[in-house]
């Protein structure tokens, strides 16, 4: 794609990549969701992880495209979608900026939230923050080492769904900034609740990189796909969305209601997509796979979060 194809708001909307905003949103509904079914919804701390997460997520995948291209692992021959860096659609100065004043904003929304969540929620935040930073930049690059899968699961689920519960929780508990987590804050349920949001996000990363398998061996990419190949790989997705789908019934043993298992309708969904990452490694196959376990992502985080109000 040229620069003559693209305008400066459109490279700018490409750059932020909106299709990834699912694996920021959903980990935000799935808490606020638990935190309603215990009475602990507190909706101005609600907005503000909405945003710090969409903040956050953006910052991440400016640094990507930016490391990404100052690095060589992005090329003509990458099957993904446009990167602006590589491309010179954007300047890579212009796209350093973009990725510092958007994790500046996430830090400033991120001040309200500290007041109400206290260490535990400073400490967090500026993880997520160093750790967006720290996916493709700096000496250690973790995604080049085959610790992104890790990095998104902790982060993009078991963190983000249970800080969300804790920041709402906090809010109606606690006084303001806590030095240490209060008492009821964060739950068993609410950590099982994150493993699902945890699986399908993580999913979301797998089918990128194994579609850029093959691209990123060549440039030295050493993601977890290129070290497992695409047999391993493709059993890691499968186990990811069978986590998922494993989480509403033990839910429904935990002790909530039936309605918990509304997540189960998007099963076929999932099984569909997931035929797809089993058999296909063309860009052409897997951009819309991509795409769809984001949209899967999405609908799972509302069924769950409405089958937690219900229950």
């Amino acid at each position: 794609m040229s620069t003559v194809e693209v305008s400066r708001p459109k490279a700018w909307l490409m750059a932020a990549r909106p299709q990834t905003l699912p694996a920021a949103a959903a980990p935000v509904i799935v808490g606020s969701g638990l935190a309603v079914h215990d009475g602990l919804f507190a909706p101005l701390a609600a907005l503000a992880a909405l945003v710090g997460a969409a903040l956050i997520q953006i910052g991440t995948n400016f640094a990507n495209d930016y490391y990404d291209a100052i690095k060589g692992a992005d090329t003509d021959e990458r099957q993904g979608f446009t990167r602006v860096t590589q491309s010179g659609l954007i300047g890579a100065d212009e796209v350093r900026r973009a990725m510092v004043a958007t994790f500046a904003l996430a830090i400033l929304v991120g001040t309200y939230l500290v007041y109400v969540g206290g260490v535990p929620i400073l400490v967090i935040g500026l993880a997520s923050v160093a750790s967006g930073i720290a996916y493709t930049g700096g000496p250690y690059p973790f995604g080049y080492r085959g610790l992104g899968d890790l990095f998104v699961f902790v982060f993009f689920g078991l963190v983000a769904v249970t800080g969300t519960y804790y920041v709402q929780a906090a809010a109606l508990l606690a006084d303001p900034f806590p030095l240490w987590i209060p008492p009821e804050t964060v739950t068993s349920e609410a950590l099982l609740a994150s493993l699902p949001i945890a699986g399908l996000s993580t999913a979301i990363l797998v089918v990128n990189n194994v579609r850029d398998l093959e691209t990123d061996r060549k440039t030295g990419k050493r993601t977890l796909a290129v070290m497992l190949g695409y047999r391993w790989s493709r059993i890691e997705y499968a186990a990811l969305l069978a986590l998922a789908y494993l989480v509403p019934p033990l839910l429904l043993a935990y002790g909530f209601g039936v309605w918990v298992l509304l997540p189960l309708v998007t099963l076929p969904y999932a099984a569909s997509i997931a035929r797809t990452v089993a058999t296909r490694t063309s860009g052409d196959a897997l951009n819309p796979a991509l795409e769809r376990t984001g949209k899967l992502l999405a609908a799972y985080a509302v069924l769950s979060a409405t089958g937690l109000v219900l229950s």
